[in-house]
C-alpha cells in the first residue's frame, strides 16, 4: 500500500510544483509580459479560482468512473494545460494554460484522499492523506527551487516545459502503481446531500480562510525578501527550499497529531501560524530572522492541511468524494482570496510585510470558526447522550 501511496505523492508532486513555482517566478513573468507583480500574482488567484471551479464540477462528472481511471484522466488534463502555459505568448494565454491544469487539481487531491484513506488502517487515514501531500511538500523543497532556478537561467517558459514532462511522470505512476478502485457508491446524488450537513460547511469556511492566511503572505515572499530582508534574486531558490522544508515537517507532525486528537491539535495549528504571520512582519527585516520565520510559516501553514481534509471526510462520512474535493477548492479559494487581499495592501502603499497582517487575520477568524465547528460538535453528543432512555428494570425490583 505504501507503494500506492507514493504513485499517489508523484502527481501530487507534479501538481504542487505547476501551482507553487509561479511565485518564484513573478518578477520575470511580470518583466516579460509587461504586467506589474501585483497583475502577475494574479496568476495565482486565477489557477485557485479554476480548482474551485473544476474540483466540483470534475469530481461530479467522473462520478460513475472507477476512481484510478479518473485519476488518470486528471493527469491528463494536467499536462495539456502545462503544455499551453510553456507556449504561452502573452499573459492571457498563459492565464488560460494556468487555469485549464488547474481544473485537475481539486479532484485529484480529492478522490485520491479518498483513495489514500481506504489503503490503510482507520486510524492511519490522517497520515496516509499526509503521506500524498508529502508530494506536494516535495514540490516546494525541490520542484518549486529547481523550478524557479530553471526559469530564470533559461526562461519562465522553461519551467512549464518541465512541469508538463512530470506530469506524464505521474500518469505513469498513477496507471502502474495504483491498484484498482471499486466504482462510487450512490453516484452524484448521494455525493450531493452530505451539503445538507451544516459541519461540512463549516469545515470548508475553516479550510478557505485558515489557507487564505498562508497565501496572503506567501504569494509576496519573492519581493517581500528581495525588496525588504535585501536577498539577492538568486537567494529566491534557497529560501523556498527552507519553505518547503518546513512544509515537510509540518505536513507529517500535523498527519500524526490529527490522528491523535484531531480538532485540538487544529485549534493549536492555527492559532500558531496566525502567531508566526505576526512575527514575520518584523523578522522580514533581517535576513537571518526571515530564513528562521520562513521555516516555521511554511511548517505551521501546512500542518493544518492533513487536519482540515480530515475533518471534511469525517464530516462527510458515507459519501467524501465530492465534499473531499470541495475541500481542495476550499484551499484554493482560500489561496486566492489571500493572494488578492495581501495584493491590495501593497497596492495601498501599506509595503510588501502588510499581506503578514493580512494572513493572520485570515488565520485567527479560521480559528474562530473551527472553535464554532467543535463546540456544535460537543452540544451534539451532550445532546445525544441526554436523550438516550433510561435502562428499564422488572417491576417488583428483580435484579
Amino acid at each position: 500500500m505504501t507503494v500506492a501511496l507514493l504513485a499517489l505523492a508523484i502527481g501530487a508532486f507534479g501538481i504542487g510544483t505547476t501551482e507553487f513555482v509561479i511565485v518564484g517566478l513573478l518578477p520575470q513573468v511580470a518583466a516579460d509580459l509587461g504586467v506589474s507583480i501585483p497583475g502577475a500574482g494574479l496568476l495565482v488567484s486565477g489557477y485557485a479560482l479554476s480548482v474551485v471551479i473544476g474540483a466540483p464540477l470534475m469530481t461530479a462528472a467522473g462520478s460513475r468512473l472507477p476512481r484510478k481511471t479518473m485519476l488518470v484522466l486528471l493527469m491528463a488534463v494536467f499536462l495539456a494545460g502545462n503544455a499551453v502555459c510553456a507556449v504561452a505568448g502573452n499573459y492571457a494565454l498563459l492565464m488560460v494554460g494556468r487555469a485549464v491544469a488547474a481544473l485537475c487539481h481539486g479532484a485529484f487531491f480529492g478522490i485520491g484522499s479518498v483513495v489514500a484513506a481506504n489503503l490503510v488502517a482507520p486510524n492511519k487515514r490522517a497520515s496516509a492523506i499526509a503521506m500524498m501531500f508529502t508530494g506536494l511538500t516535495v514540490a516546494n523543497v525541490l520542484g518549486v527551487p529547481l523550478g524557479t532556478a530553471l526559469g530564470q537561467q533559461f526562461g519562465w517558459r522553461s519551467t512549464f516545459w518541465a512541469v508538463t514532462a512530470l506530469g506524464v511522470a505521474g500518469i505513469i505512476g498513477v496507471i502502474t502503481l495504483v491498484p484498482r478502485q471499486p466504482r462510487p457508491d450512490g453516484g452524484i446524488c448521494g455525493e450531493l446531500a452530505v451539503f445538507r450537513r451544516p459541519q461540512v460547511w463549516l469545515a470548508l469556511v475553516t479550510t478557505t480562510l485558515g489557507f487564505a492566511g498562508v497565501f496572503a503572505s506567501f504569494t509576496y515572499i519573492a519581493p517581500m525578501m528581495t525588496q525588504v530582508a535585501g536577498f539577492s534574486a538568486g537567494a529566491v531558490s534557497w529560501l523556498l527550499i527552507l519553505f518547503g522544508a518546513g512544509l515537510c515537517v509540518g505536513n507529517v507532525v500535523g498527519g500524526r497529531a490529527a490522528d491523535r486528537s484531531l480538532m485540538p491539535s487544529l485549534y493549536v495549528i492555527l492559532a500558531l501560524l496566525a502567531a508566526v504571520l505576526l512575527i514575520f512582519v518584523f523578522t522580514a527585516q533581517a535576513q537571518l530572522a526571515a530564513a528562521v520565520t520562513i521555516v516555521l510559516f511554511g511548517a505551521a501553514g501546512f500542518a493544518t492541511v492533513p487536519a482540515l481534509q480530515m475533518r471534511v471526510m469525517d464530516k462527510a462520512e458515507g459519501a467524501p468524494a465530492l465534499a473531499s474535493a470541495a475541500n481542495i477548492a476550499a484551499f484554493n479559494l482560500g489561496n486566492a482570496i489571500g493572494a488578492w487581499l495581501g495584493g491590495l495592501t501593497i497596492d495601498a502603499g501599506l509595503g510588501y510585510t502588510s499581506p503578514n497582517w493580512v494572513g493572520a487575520a485570515l488565520a485567527l477568524s479560521g480559528l474562530s470558526i473551527a472553535v464554532l465547528s467543535g463546540s456544535l460538535d460537543r452540544r451534539g453528543r451532550h445532546s445525544t447522550s441526554v436523550q438516550q432512555p433510561a435502562a428499564q428494570f422488572p417491576v417488583g425490583g428483580g435484579r
